[in-house]
C-alpha cells in the first residue's frame, strides 16, 4: 500500500513537471544569448519551443528564454523573417537597397526551423528598392522593403505560398526612413516597424487601405504573442562587444500603436 501511495505521488509529480515545462514563459524581457559581428534585422517564433533571430549574417535559434539552440552563418544582408508551416522565410537582399533607380537583388530564403537548413530560394524583383521584411496572413506572404527619399507612399508586396507575385499594395503613410523594416500580423492589423529620428510604426488593416502612424520604435523586429500581446526586439552594438538582442514586452494602445512595458531596452539601428 505505502509504495503504490508512493509511486502514485511519483507519477503525479513527474506530469506536474511535464506540464509546468509545457507552460508559456512569463511575458517579460527575454535576453538572446551571445553577441554577434552586425546588428539585429528581426525576431520570430514558432509559438511552441523556438524564437528565431536574425543578425544580418547570422540566424539564430533560441529556446523560449533565450538560451542558444542552432546558429547558422548566411550571406548579408538577410533581413526581416517570419515562421509558417515548420519553415522561416526570410527577406534578402543582395544588391543596393533604398535606390530610387533601383539595382537591388531581392529574394525570400527559405530555412527549415528544425535545424536552420536552407530548402529554397525565391526571386522577388518586384520588391524594387530592395527586400527587407516578410510576414504571413491568411494564405498570402507580404514582403515590404526599402523606399528613396522623394516618396510618400510605403509599398507591401504581397504573393501567394509558392511566391507567385499576386498585387503591390500602396500604404498612404507618409515618408519613412529606409522604407519597412519589420512586419507582423496580429490583432486584425498589419504591423510595420521604421528607421527614423522618431522612428515610426505603421499600422494597416487587412485590406492596407487604412493607415495608421505612430512615434514607436519596433524597426528591429515585432513578435506577436497572443491577443493584445506582442514582444518588441532592441539591441545594442559596439566594436568592442558586438551586437545584442533582447525582446521586451508590448501591449496595442490606441494613442501611441505600441507600449513596451519595461523601458529598459535600447531599439533602433545602432
Amino acid at each position: 500500500m505505502g509504495n503504490g501511495i508512493r509511486c502514485g505521488l511519483g507519477a503525479i509529480l513527474l506530469v506536474t513537471t511535464a506540464v509546468r515545462a509545457a507552460e508559456p514563459p512569463a511575458f517579460e524581457a527575454i535576453e538572446c544569448e551571445g553577441t554577434y559581428k552586425q546588428h539585429l534585422q528581426g525576431v520570430c517564433t514558432d509559438d511552441k519551443e523556438s524564437i528565431f533571430w536574425c543578425f544580418t549574417s547570422k540566424l539564430v535559434k533560441t529556446d523560449r528564454t533565450g538560451k542558444i539552440q542552432q546558429q547558422f552563418d548566411v550571406q548579408s544582408h538577410h533581413g526581416d523573417l517570419c515562421f509558417h508551416d515548420g519553415k522561416l522565410f526570410v527577406a534578402v537582399n543582395f544588391g543596393q537597397f533604398n535606390r530610387a533607380d533601383g539595382n537591388a537583388d531581392s529574394w525570400v530564403y527559405v530555412y527549415g526551423a528544425h535545424d536552420l537548413s536552407l530548402v529554397a530560394r525565391h526571386s522577388v524583383p518586384e520588391v524594387f528598392y530592395g527586400a527587407g521584411g516578410i510576414a504571413y496572413h491568411g494564405g498570402k506572404f507580404i514582403v515590404v522593403g526599402g523606399l528613396p527619399p522623394g516618396f510618400e507612399e510605403n509599398y507591401a508586396y504581397e504573393y501567394d505560398p509558392n511566391f507567385k507575385f499576386v498585387k503591390k499594395h500602396l500604404l498612404k503613410s507618409g515618408y519613412t526612413l529606409k522604407g519597412i523594416q519589420t512586419a507582423a500580423y496580429a490583432d486584425g492589423h498589419w504591423w510595420f516597424g521604421c528607421y527614423g529620428k522618431p522612428p515610426i510604426l505603421l499600422q494597416a488593416d487587412e485590406a492596407f487601405q487604412k493607415v495608421e502612424r505612430y512615434e514607436f520604435d519596433c524597426s528591429l523586429g515585432i513578435m506577436p504573442v497572443s491577443a493584445g500581446k506582442f514582444r518588441i526586439a532592441g539591441g545594442t552594438c559596439s566594436k568592442e562587444k558586438g551586437c545584442t538582442g533582447r525582446l521586451v514586452p508590448a501591449h496595442p494602445d490606441p494613442k501611441q500603436g505600441l507600449v513596451i512595458r519595461d523601458q529598459g531596452v535600447s531599439t533602433g539601428p545602432p
